[in-house]
């Protein structure tokens, strides 16, 4: 069987159905691809792990991507929020867990509910802009991740500098994160 191309990413066409990454996959309990709902479930994850460290040890400086308050949706709600109203490809939103994760090691900083879903929309919209052909301007994502213009172009400059505009994701680190996702996955069935 030949190997799928996926936004410049060859895949094999059992990872890319696997995942839900093709257009013919199978879809979640919620019509979600399967893959948006491993990165919310592993954005969860480390959210409760970091907090329940930062409780006991560590403060994280407050930064443009900490919010006030906690958001009222959840991650998996928030994901699928932005995959509904944004029309970007399931691609964006692993390219996006990398963005997040070499953001956070870049910046010595942590995942916590007071900073994630800003890092959702500001890493989500960068990779639609790099990796789709299409997608819609910083106002628009705005909207979708409730708050103002100025401070998603403000997420999105200082997001892209912390990252030294490097935005390029080579196909094996998008397929080892897949597989990374799903084996954080299967491990927490097996366990839980």
């Amino acid at each position: 069987m030949e190997n799928l191309v996926l936004n410049g990413v060859a895949a094999e066409p059992e990872t890319c159905m696997a995942f839900g990454l093709s257009d013919e996959s199978s879809r979640g309990v919620s019509g979600i691809p399967q893959v948006l709902l491993l990165v919310a479930s592993a954005i969860e994850k480390s959210i409760m792990k970091n907090e329940n460290l930062s409780n006991a040890s560590r403060k994280d400086a407050i930064t443009i991507f900490h919010g006030s308050r906690t958001p009222n949706l959840s991650i998996k709600q928030y994901i699928e929020r932005i995959f509904k109203f944004s029309g970007c490809s399931t691609s964006c939103f692993v390219v996006s867990y990398i963005y997040i994760s070499k953001f956070l090691r870049l910046t010595g900083g942590h995942l916590t509910s007071l900073n994630a879903h800003r890092l959702l929309i500001t890493s989500i919209m960068v990779a639609a802009k790099f990796l789709d052909d299409e997608c819609y301007d910083n106002a628009y994502y705005a909207r979708i991740g409730g708050i103002g213009t100025g401070e998603m172009n403000r997420m999105e400059m200082r997001f892209l500098f912390n990252l030294d505009f490097r935005l390029q994701v080579t196909a094996e680190a998008f397929l080892n994160c897949c597989v990374k996702l799903g084996n954080e996955v299967e491990g927490e069935s097996k366990t839980g």
